[in-house]
């Protein structure tokens, strides 16, 4: 299960890959169009998801596999009760 810094480092590295992509292909004349467009966004999202893969592999070898196995499961019933909801 991906964890809240997974998410942080990614979305980040996205949008730096992007800024980094796009300002190289300024420089080598590419004009600007949907298939820029549509390769920025695809370098840009399979570098952030081997950023985030690598936090997670990280993680895991910090603190072993048991405890990143453990986070804590959401049951929507829990979340209904805590809410003041009925159940359906």
């Amino acid at each position: 299960m991906p964890s809240m810094s997974n998410l942080v480092i990614s979305t980040i590295v996205f949008f730096i890959v992007a800024w980094f992509a796009n300002r190289y292909l300024d420089e080598q004349g590419l004009p600007k169009g949907m298939t820029r467009g549509v390769m920025v966004f695809l370098v840009a999202s399979l570098v952030s998801w081997g950023a985030g893969d690598a936090v997670d592999w990280i993680q895991v070898k910090i603190e072993g596999p048991q405890a990143a196995a453990q986070q804590p499961s959401v049951n929507i019933s829990q979340l209904l009760k805590a809410a003041g909801q009925q159940q359906p």
